[in-house]
């Protein structure tokens, strides 16, 4: 068992094989700061490659799961600038959300084990795009999600305008969007935005439930399945079914693969390991 606070507003532990990433601010209603993103953006890439780790949690501290990117704190790379120049040029905010929101989300859907969000609470910008990119969704069920953008008057950033179409179809994301109405958890799972919604007595045991299930299956396997769904969203059936023979291929070289077929043969219990 390893069990270590990241830092005091991003707390990462590892346990039986379930790593649980936690936003950890919440007098700030878990608003994400740079460190954090920058922190959480670094966890995930290490997750792909740690054999200790076969599922992980992301989740939050107190009432909100994540309200957004706190902007009090938010940091825009300065240069030193010419006598004259403006405070901000073009390309300022475009590279900020590249290097910062985009990369983040990059870093959920890339990352190889699966990925479940257990939302807490208010889920609201970058908050509910954090949730949005995980494999899996369980919220309880006072959470509610918000493209919040809209009020603010700018465009939905961290991957937003790419990952509702494909998961809600475009009218409905249209609708999200354009409004920025909060979205019950009740309401999220009816049109298949999130997986399950919970009560609170409820919400723990099924995170773990499922966090344990994932944490016992063919690692490498699930982790090709995981890239092989994603990518099918935007390639065609030639490319996909090529993606698909070849996860095949990988994944019948695998530990697990010989166990899933012996322990068939044997008639007893499969004992995945991870590799």
């Amino acid at each position: 068992m390893a069990d270590d606070a990241t830092s005091e507003e991003l707390l990462c532990s590892i346990e039986n094989g379930i790593a649980r990433v936690t936003l950890n601010r919440p007098q700030a209603a878990n608003a994400v700061t740079p460190d954090q993103r920058n922190k959480m953006i670094e966890l995930f890439s290490d997750f792909s490659s740690d054999l200790n780790v076969r599922a992980v949690v992301l989740t939050a501290n107190g009432k909100h799961f994540c309200t957004g990117a706190d902007l009090r704190v938010s940091k825009v790379p300065e240069n030193k600038r010419p006598e004259g120049a403006p405070e901000r040029s073009t390309g300022d905010i475009g590279r900020n959300i590249k290097r910062g929101a985009q990369r983040l989300i990059n870093a959920i859907l890339d990352c190889e084990k699966p990925v479940i969000a257990a939302v807490n609470g208010t889920a609201a910008g970058i908050g509910a795009h954090m949730a949005f990119a995980c494999d899996l969704v369980v919220a309880v069920d006072s959470a509610k999600f918000i493209e919040v953008f809209v009020r603010r008057g700018i465009t939905p950033d961290g991957g937003g305008a790419y990952l509702l179409p494909r998961m809600v179809g475009l009218h409905k994301a249209k609708e999200l969007v354009f409004f920025g109405d909060d979205l019950s958890a009740s309401d999220a799972e009816r049109i298949g935005l999130i997986n399950k919604c919970v009560s609170a007595a409820d919400f723990d045991a099924t995170v773990n439930e499922w966090a344990h299930k994932l944490s016992q299956g063919p690692t490498k396997a699930i982790g090709l399945a995981k890239w092989l769904l994603n990518r099918s969203l935007d390639s065609d059936r030639g490319a996909a079914f090529d993606e698909e023979a070849w996860a095949q291929e990988l994944a019948s070289h695998t530990h697990d693969f010989q166990e899933g077929v012996q322990s068939f043969i044997e008639r007893r219990e499969t004992r995945f390991q991870g590799w």
